[in-house]
C-alpha cells in the first residue's frame, strides 16, 4: 500500500500520523474505559459502545454530540438517547449493520451531520469502532477525493478493521 505512494504522499501521511498520536495521548481522564476510544482530530473521538455511565465522562470531557451507528437491533441494554440528552448531548442514529448499509447515501448523511455540528466535540460509535472507520474511510474518498490508500488509512485511524476488504472493494467498484 505505501509503495504506490508519493513521497509528498508518504510525508503527509507521517504528519498525519504523528498528529492522531498527539491526539491519541490526548484523551481526557475518565474515558478510559470506554472500547477502542481513539482521538484521531481535534474534535472527533471514535470508539466501541460505551457504558451506560461513561456518557458522564464523556460530558465532562465536553463531548456535545454522539452519533451511534449500531443499528435499533444492537441497542444495549440501556436507553442510550436518553443518557446522552440527560447529560446535554445531542444525540443522532444512523443504523449501520454491516456491508450493505455502506452507501454514498448513508455517507452523505454522516457527513451533513458531523458538518452541522462543526468544531464541537463529538463521539462517533458502533460495537467497536469498525464501521466507524469504514464510513469514515468511504467519508474521505468520496467527499474528499483521496486516493483508496489514503481513504484506508484514515479509516483506520477511526478504528476500521474487519471491513476494510469490503471498503477497499467499495471504492474500487466506484
Amino acid at each position: 500500500m505505501l509503495k504506490s505512494m508519493t513521497k509528498f504522499h508518504l510525508v503527509l501521511w507521517l504528519m498525519v500520523s504523528s498528529i492522531s498520536t498527539l491526539f491519541a495521548a490526548d484523551l481526557p481522564t475518565g474515558l478510559g474505559d470506554i472500547k477502542g476510544l481513539k482521538h484521531p482530530s481535534a474534535n472527533l473521538y471514535s470508539a466501541g459502545q460505551p457504558q451506560a455511565e461513561s456518557f458522564t465522562a464523556l460530558a465532562q470531557a465536553g463531548i456535545r454530540h454522539v452519533i451511534n451507528l449500531r443499528p435499533p437491533a444492537e441497542t444495549p441494554d440501556f436507553n442510550e438517547a436518553a443518557i446522552a440528552t440527560q447529560q446535554n448531548m445531542a444525540y443522532y442514529n444512523i443504523p449501520i449493520s454491516g456491508t450493505e448499509d455502506l452507501t454514498r447515501d448513508n455517507v452523505n448523511l454522516l457527513d451533513r451531520v458531523l458538518s452541522n455540528i462543526g468544531d464541537e466535540k463529538t463521539l462517533l460509535h458502533c460495537s467497536s469502532s469498525n464501521r466507524v472507520g469504514a464510513l469514515m474511510a468511504l467519508r474521505a474518498a468520496w467527499k474528499n477525493g483521496v486516493s483508496i490508500e489514503q481513504a484506508i488509512l484514515e479509516g483506520e485511524r477511526h478504528g476500521l478493521t474487519k471491513l476494510q476488504p469490503a471498503v477497499i472493494r467499495i471504492l474500487s467498484e466506484q
